[in-house]
């Protein structure tokens, strides 16, 4: 039985564990959406979200970038939790005095709080207990409503210490009373044997299987292949987007982003916007799209190669599809309140010849080069692995078993779940 999800008149098919899903979502009760890589759980907030009033159950961000991305606020803003500096207790006596957070938490029904494997469970701790102080309650959060998506097999929270401190080791987490929306259905693969691959390293096995199938795909890399490249820092991505940039012998086209707000929320925004402060291309490089397109023409993370350069637009051809016109687009920094303190009006695009691993989570590609041989993240390679559609679009320069990483305390807390 599929269900039809009406959304701005156009049907969309939800199997039944997605249908089963959206269910919970509208119980009111607190939900854990969660589930693989490409098992829709993002799609599927976006159809809750067209339901709900925002106002009354914001979506919360874990970092600044993927807020200003969500067109939401990020957990901490949204909190008062700052930097934490000074401990725990420190930052609760601080937030607490806060007679603005005090008032939001007693305003909203609730949150929907995304990614949550990379907020921390101390994180976690200081909201619940800041939620129940503003609202008077010993109940968990005070009575507010938490839906928490994400997948703790990707990637960690930033900690300071050497231990990790994941959501669900807190006990916040068991008092919350999570009803668990399990997502098991790859959304974005179909082939089987790539989907038993992906499951094994999801929980940090180099099985047999996936051992052979890596090996299948290791290749000299060719620099000229079109395949967008994955590097786990940031610089490397950086210098490899400038080299091909350089190759192309086409006059360089500089359009500058456009900022409106304070300059101290300009600063923020400069670091945390998907965009760069100025947008380099040449006629003929190939570009990523940065967002999902309202109008569907395009998804985060489809390719192309730019065919015309204007002021006011710019027209990419699709790999595999038609040329689409792109206009530029505003990304807005929010404060706690929701108000907007800075933006940034810019085209929806970046040099697609590399990326990071951490940018590319949530994108979907047909083609990629990566190395696997020196990554120190849980969930590193299967964040970078799970891009893929296909695995003919897997390129590998080399791997190492070491990479593969799982947090054993992650794959006991879904052996529970699942249990």
């Amino acid at each position: 039985m599929i269900e039809r999800l009406m959304t701005n008149s156009t049907p969309f098919d939800l199997s039944p564990e997605q249908a089963g899903a959206l269910d919970l979502l509208r119980s009111g009760e607190n939900v854990f959406l969660t589930g693989g890589a490409g098992s829709g759980k993002s799609f599927l907030i976006r159809q809750y979200m067209k339901e709900i009033d925002t106002k009354e159950l914001p979506i919360l961000a874990s970092t600044g970038a993927a807020a200003v991305l969500l067109g939401g606020r990020t957990f901490h803003s949204f909190f008062g939790l700052g930097i934490m500096d000074g401990g725990p207790d420190a930052t609760y006596e601080r937030a607490s005095k806060d007679n603005k957070l005090m008032a939001r938490l007693r305003k909203v029904e609730g949150v929907i709080i995304d990614e949550i494997s990379m907020i921390p469970g101390q994180a976690l701790m200081i909201a619940e207990a800041l939620s129940q102080r503003a609202r008077e309650s010993k109940l968990p959060w005070g009575g507010m409503r938490i839906i928490a998506v994400g997948d703790f097999a990707q990637l960690p929270p930033v900690t300071q210490t050497g231990n990790r401190d994941w959501a669900f080791i807190n006990g916040v987490w068991e008092q919350t009373g999570f009803q668990t929306a399990m997502l098991s259905h790859n959304q974005r693969v179909s082939d089987n044997l790539f989907l038993d691959v992906l499951s094994d390293v999801r929980h940090g096995l180099s099985t047999p299987r996936v051992r052979e199938f890596l090996n299948e795909h290791i290749q000299t890399h060719d620099p000229d292949h079109p395949g967008t490249r994955l590097f786990p820092r940031k610089i490397n991505a950086e210098n490899f987007n400038q080299m091909k940039l350089k190759e192309l012998n086409e006059e360089e086209v500089t359009i500058d982003s456009i900022y409106f707000g304070s300059e101290k929320h300009i600063e923020i925004l400069m670091k945390s916007a998907p965009v760069p402060v100025k947008l380099v291309l040449k006629l003929g490089c190939r570009v990523m799209f940065l967002q999902n397109d309202p109008q569907k023409r395009w998804v985060n993370g489809t390719r192309g190669v730019v065919t015309d350069i204007a002021d006011d637009k710019i027209i990419v051809k699709k790999d595999g599809g038609r040329e689409v016109q792109v206009d530029k687009t505003q990304f807005a920094l929010q404060d706690a309140e929701g108000n907007v303190m800075a933006s940034v009006i810019q085209f929806p695009l970046t040099l697609a010849y590399a990326t990071t691993i951490h940018k590319s989570q949530g994108a979907t590609l047909d083609d990629l080069w990566c190395d696997l041989s020196n990554l120190w993240e849980p969930g590193h390679a299967y964040v970078a692995l799970s891009r893929l559609r296909n695995a003919e679009g897997l390129h590998l320069i080399g791997w190492n078993p070491r990479s593969i990483i799982v947090d054993p305390k992650v794959l006991e807390f879904y052996k529970k779940l699942e249990g």
